[in-house]
């Protein structure tokens, strides 16, 4: 008899497991996949269109707060964990919650879940959602282009909306957002490379994807999505890293593997961090993957007009996930209002409406900034109504995407953006360069 499986995930890592270890194979019938940190994506059908020929129905969604519920109904035999940016104590509260009801936990090997690529791999990591992966991607792929490398960036997986048309999804103008009806979340990962003239893949299949990236590509560049580690085995494995969030690199699912796997080790946010604490995450770097060569980097906010914060009443709008999941209180915006001059900074969380208010509930640490959730179209309303009911001379966006493109607001709007920059050296060229000529694929 095959055995009864539950897939606990977030709409990405779940389904690429799913793929690698559980479709096609009669040993295993995956019951069910629970659906934590993200949003409206319970209650939906994997299809069976892509679920296989052992699947003609499909497989269900549930909460994941039902799981001791599924695991009795349902005569469960073993719980896969495959999502990421969660802390360790916390996924074991998860083991234990699944072997209390007489089923085994099971978390795939990072290695086992990696494609190997006929490409050269550099794969872009992090230890915490927010690190600064997207900026250092966008870097990298400036310099493999300076190089003369054809460069196509492969995104972890976002697949939010209707799974039978996002299995191989190619990103290369601005109109294929609109054909692929994305939610803000995506946009903010591949609009800024496709504005750089990169083309970007994603979706729910892996496999495809890769062969069609290497049609195109010299090098393909993997954008880590959360803490996550890489689909693709690497050539060259970038790993970011928080000293605003010194020692978490040692306390988080997956990031810790990342840490451990590292080739390059970029400490992001010197400018902001004190001494102390980057010097604890350097000893942490050096103890736990001495092999890598560690780097200094900044993320210098960039505002075109910044004489317009100046002595106004802010709303600061921030990037969704490096709030929520990813735990800070605040980001860039708040920082640029600070430094430019805001004479305040006003607090959405009173003028909330709707999922916008059950966010804030959820994620109580958000300080006085409005995450820039839209993972559904009622969710983007319900972020356009609390932007326009809250009072203030000036909205802050501090997202990667031009969010004024998908929002009606009702005043003054003023973008904040953030680039990677070296800080000292050795520079992430010269790093590069020198792995880059180490491996002989390049």
């Amino acid at each position: 008899m095959p055995k009864n499986v539950i897939i606990m995930g977030a709409a990405g890592r779940d389904f690429h497991n799913f793929n690698l270890y559980f479709k096609d194979n009669p040993d295993y019938r995956v019951t069910a996949f629970t659906a934590a940190q993200i949003p409206l994506v319970h209650d939906r059908i994997y299809p069976p269109e892509l679920a296989g020929a052992l699947y003609p129905e499909g497989i269900p969604f549930y909460p994941e707060e039902d799981l001791e519920k599924l695991i009795r109904d349902q005569r469960v035999d073993l719980v896969v964990f495959s999502y990421s940016d969660v802390p360790h104590v916390e996924v074991m509260h998860k083991a234990s919650r699944v072997m209390a009801r007489g089923a085994d936990f099971l978390i795939p090997g990072a290695a086992r879940t990696m494609l190997h690529s006929t490409r050269p791999v550099i794969a872009v990591c992090a230890v915490r959602t927010g690190c600064g992966k997207s900026p250092a991607t966008r870097k990298i792929c400036e310099i493999l282009r300076g190089l003369g490398k054809k460069t196509v960036v492969v995104r972890h997986p976002m697949p939010y909306g209707d799974l039978r048309h996002q299995v191989v999804q190619r990103f290369a103008t601005v109109e294929d957002f609109s054909r692929y009806r994305l939610t803000i979340e995506e946009r903010e990962e591949y609009e800024p490379l496709v504005d750089q003239g990169i083309i970007v893949y994603a979706g729910v299949d892996y496999r495809q994807i890769l062969s069609r990236a290497e049609e195109e590509a010299e090098v393909i560049v993997w954008d880590g999505g959360n803490n996550d580690t890489p689909f693709f085995q690497p050539d060259i494995h970038v790993v970011l890293f928080d000293p605003l969030r010194p020692g978490h690199e040692l306390l988080y699912f997956a990031g810790e593997t990342n840490l451990l796997m590292a080739d390059l080790a970029i400490i992001n946010k010197v400018d902001s961090a004190t001494p102390g604490n980057i010097d604890l995450v350097r000893r942490n770097i050096q103890q736990f993957a001495p092999r890598a060569d560690i780097l200094l980097a900044n993320m210098p906010v960039m505002v075109n007009e910044p004489e317009r914060i100046q002595g106004k009443t802010v709303l600061v709008v921030e990037d969704g996930p490096t709030l929520t999941h990813g735990g800070m209180a605040s980001g860039a915006g708040f920082l640029a209002a600070e430094q430019f001059g805001a004479a305040q900074i006003v607090d959405p969380r009173p003028f909330a409406v709707g999922t916008l208010k059950e966010v804030f509930a959820q994620y109580p640490h958000i300080g006085q900034v409005l995450p820039a959730m839209g993972y559904s179209e009622a969710q983007i309303a319900d972020l356009a109504a609390t932007i326009n009911r809250t009072p203030a001379d000036l909205v802050l966006f501090s997202t990667p995407i031009h969010l004024c493109r998908l929002l009606n607001c009702n005043k003054p709007t003023l973008r904040v953006r953030y680039e990677y920059a070296d800080y000292g050296e050795p520079t992430l060229q010269e790093v590069l360069e020198k792995r880059m000529a180490a491996c002989g694929r390049f």
